[in-house]
């Protein structure tokens, strides 16, 4: 029994008529004052006050010895930065909470008004998440997840279980659907697969252990490399091709405009580039995992929940697929058909053409995502593939962490803060050409994490094209490296849909990802400042180093 509880009990079962004794002295002995001033310690850090009041601080503190250069919307907007970052980190307030604070903190310190601010929380992008949550739901609710995981695990987990071989098989197999549709629905897609794997193991060990606090370790590190890998990997494999991702196709309309005389980006030379890179990061992803979350005891604990003949065994007894599962399948393919071909080439534009250019990814997911609703189940007269009691398990809390990051994006834009920071690399002129490119990743990869990366290509590659002008060197020299920086979106929930994919199925945190996405992040730049100056003046024609402006 509770001691507070047997106590309470004890004292109200007394004779409450009887009087009660008072102590005869005035001051409190020394040790009742002394456990009250711990009892007070323990208290605030119980409430996580400390926490809390850390936002506010910060605020003040960079707002009262700030300094931009007579720039108060951009110091405001670094206050509140710091303000909102403390909180996601420290966990002060729920997450949903932290994500709404820009909807006071920016009016209150004019950064943007109200309903800027509110807008930002539903973007056309967070219309895409909203749909794919939906869809994920219902591939969840028919078990579609779990007949994909064990086709998969029963090809690559080996006899007995190789968790190597299992997360270079996830990995590889994520980098290579992410090349061909958006970084978000091979998330969604991916997650799915790994949460069919995932519910194999039990749950009450990778919170406290069970019986076996090792083999609950064990449970845990690679359930946290399973959902990392995939929400990596689907960010990497983007970067291979232009239709991987939102910020490659950024990057070649930007090209066209900015330099129309120029030699333009194709499919096969930005692939040339790309997928080597994305090849590297994809095996230092790989390696980094192994090495941090893998030991010699990880496949020996993993063989009891993912031997090859009982998945085999598992698979033939979920029997052919029935009618539910067959249209939700339809439903998601015809989905990623339509998120491939709504925007192509210049000479074969895509069907969003025929809507004049105002539909996008967001509109085509909610569309199929309303189907759901509307096509019969086959199982039970009237009913639905979907109805709405079957989505009580939407992530709202996710949703408002994504539209707090496109209402700092906005606020880094309209308080100046991008200009102000663009600004600092100026001292790129008459730099050699192999330290340019680090710095344009570097400068890109730090504001991706605040932002999607399709919000930060579209606000520095303006910066990066206008500065190569300037500085005398190849705009490619830079505007490259500040689309492959801004897909170096590793550390953060908000830094792409994906991560956010990711951290919604509760099994990683904020620290996981920063743990194991700096040195991914490090790498990156790292093999970008080798392939730029060498395989980039190949592909990009970039031998002379200055194009003619």
């Amino acid at each position: 029994m509770d001691p507070r509880r047997a106590i309470w009990e004890c004292s109200s079962s007394e004779d409450v008529t009887r009087p009660l004794l008072l102590p005869v002295h005035d001051g409190m002995p020394s040790t009742t004052r002394g456990r009250s001033c711990c009892s007070a310690l323990g208290s605030v850090l119980a409430n996580k006050y400390l926490a809390v009041a850390s936002g506010p601080a910060a605020c003040a503190l960079v707002c009262a010895l700030g300094d931009l250069g007579g720039h108060p919307a951009a110091r405001n907007m670094l206050g509140v930065l710091a303000w909102v970052f403390l909180w996601w980190i420290t966990d002060a307030v729920p997450l949903a909470v932290a994500s709404m604070a820009p909807l006071f903190l920016f009016p209150a310190f004019g950064i943007a008004s109200a309903d800027d601010v509110a807008r930002a929380y539903m973007d056309d992008v967070i219309s895409l998440v909203l749909g794919s949550f939906i869809l994920a739901l219902a591939i969840e609710h028919y078990s579609i997840h779990r007949r994909l995981a064990l086709n998969i695990t029963s090809l690559f987990c080996g006899d007995p279980v190789k968790p190597h071989l299992l997360l270079l098989g996830i990995i590889g197999t994520t980098v290579f659907i992410s090349m061909w549709i958006h970084n978000t629905p091979c998330t969604v897609m991916m997650i799915q697969v790994a949460t069919g794997i995932l519910q194999r193991f039990p749950r009450d060990q990778l919170v406290d252990g069970g019986g076996g606090r090792r083999r609950g370790r064990e449970l845990q590190r690679f359930s946290k490399a399973l959902v990392l890998g995939i929400t990596f990997a689907s960010t990497i494999g983007g970067m291979a091709t232009l239709t991987g991702t939102g910020a490659n196709i950024i990057l070649v309309g930007m090209w066209s405009t900015y330099f129309p005389e120029q030699r333009p980006i194709t499919f096969s030379s930005w692939m040339s580039f790309g997928l080597p890179m994305a090849l590297l990061l994809s095996v230092a992803l790989w390696a980094t995992l192994c090495l941090m979350y893998c030991t010699k005891n990880t496949g020996r604990v993993l063989s009891d929940y993912l031997d090859r003949s009982h998945l085999r065994r598992e698979l033939s007894l979920m029997g052919p697929m029935a009618f539910a599962e067959k249209m939700v399948l339809a439903v998601f393919g015809a989905l990623i058909v339509l998120w491939m071909t709504r925007s192509l080439t210049d000479d074969i534009p895509g069907w969003a053409v025929l809507f004049d250019g105002k539909v996008g990814d967001g509109t085509v997911t909610i569309l199929m995502t309303t189907l759901l609703f509307i096509i019969p189940s086959g199982k039970n007269d009237g009913e639905k593939l979907m109805d709405w009691g079957k989505c009580r398990k939407l992530q709202w809390h996710i949703i408002l962490l994504l539209g707090a990051g496109f209402a700092i994006a906005d606020g880094f834009k309209s308080s100046g803060l991008t200009d102000i920071l663009s600004a600092g690399l100026g001292f790129l002129k008459g730099a050699p050409a192999l330290a340019i490119p680090p710095v344009a990743c570097v400068f890109s990869s730090l504001i991706t994490e605040f932002t999607s990366d399709d919000a930060t290509t579209t606000l520095v590659l303006p910066l990066l094209a206008e500065l190569g002008k300037s500085i005398g060197v190849h705009p490619l020299l830079l505007m490259v490296p500040g689309t492959v920086g801004a897909q170096l979106s590793y550390l953060l929930p908000t830094a792409t849909p994906g991560n956010v994919v990711g951290f919604g199925t509760g099994y990683i945190t904020i620290k996981d990802m920063v743990v194991t996405g700096l040195p991914i992040k490090l790498f990156g730049v790292a093999a970008l400042t080798i392939l730029m100056p060498t395989l980039g003046s190949l592909v990009f024609v970039m031998e002379s180093g200055v194009v003619a402006l």
